[in-house]
């Protein structure tokens, strides 16, 4: 009972948080252009600030280079999700214009704006590491195989381009860890003035990630939810495939314990807030992956909990 309270509280503290900006919203103080900058200052300000502060403060050396092998377990999860997809889209007559999308949507997770404050309430910041790891192989994963596939339902077609694919995925969150990663191995110590700075900015992360998905939910318009064959199964992807899948790639194995609960987590969010800005990019469905991401999102919610009651039941040891 004591967990699944504690569960319970974490996502409530989130559910709070994303009300504010839901109402916020409605009531007219975000529009687009707040939204696009809260998210700018997320990920290109306040989460790098955080991936500094936390990991310089947090971690040793030794702690951080054990946890890069791991990055083999979200990327074959990822892989294994990827030919999945392709089945069901057959097998659920998937339609032509949104099979890269489906597939995109399956495999890839929102592990930043949901999933970085969904382990913080439940783990603290002894799952950063793990969030990070997850993070650097699903970032990657969407920009290289997430974003083709997406193009390919598109009607404009891009040439690939090598640039812009590495500046996505070597971004400042990215590189915010990079940078804490090797203070850390260095032993180089910041001035206390600058730590303190990243601090009080990396604060930022968790209420405006939360903001942003509530500004997000409000914009999409809860009406346009609807389930049909393609949304139901980007929905079983996110939250039955995905965590089941990590589940048995992870349960065997000899790694620590609070490892196979994070990316247990970290695989069962919705789908990536980028996923609507890359259709429009390409002219795809952004409807379709706007309401996808508003549909996982809001059932998130209530597959968190049951989720954090299952990992931290002791099923997963």
């Amino acid at each position: 009972m004591t967990i699944f309270i504690h569960s319970i509280q974490g996502v409530i503290i989130i559910i709070v948080m994303i009300a504010i900006g839901y109402v916020l919203s409605w009531r007219k103080w975000f529009d687009e252009s707040s939204s696009r900058l809260i998210a700018k200052l997320v990920t290109q300000i306040a989460l790098p600030a955080y991936m500094i502060s936390t990991i310089t403060n947090d971690f040793t050396a030794k702690r951080l280079l054990s946890t890069l092998p791991d990055l083999r377990f979200p990327v074959l999860s990822m892989l294994i999700l990827f030919a999945l997809a392709a089945v069901l889209i057959r097998v659920m007559q998937i339609k032509d214009e949104h099979r890269g999308l489906f597939a995109s949507m399956f495999l890839n997770s929102n592990t930043v704006f949901i999933g970085l404050p969904v382990n913080m309430a439940l783990f603290g910041n002894q799952s950063l590491p793990y969030v990070l790891v997850y993070y650097m192989a699903n970032t990657t994963i969407f920009w290289t195989l997430g974003v083709w596939l997406i193009q390919r339902d598109g009607t404009q077609k891009q040439a690939f381009s090598l640039k812009t694919t590495l500046s996505k995925i070597f971004s400042p969150p990215l590189l915010g860890f990079m940078v804490g990663v090797v203070l850390v191995i260095l032993h180089i110590q910041l001035p206390q003035f600058i730590l303190t700075d990243c601090q009080y900015i990396g604060g930022l992360t968790i209420p405006l990630s939360m903001f942003f998905i509530g500004i997000a939910i409000q914009r999409a318009g809860i009406q346009n939810v609807s389930i049909d064959r393609d949304s139901l199964g980007v929905l079983s992807g996110r939250f039955i495939f995905a965590p089941l899948l990590m589940t048995f790639l992870v349960l065997p194995m000899p790694v620590p314990l609070l490892m196979k609960q994070v990316f247990i987590l970290q695989s069962a969010m919705p789908v990536m807030t980028n996923a609507p800005v890359v259709a429009k990019l390409y002219h795809a469905d952004e409807q379709y992956a706007a309401i996808m991401v508003t549909e996982t999102t809001l059932l998130s919610l209530a597959v968190i909990p049951l989720l954090m009651l299952f990992v931290k039941s002791g099923v997963i040891t």
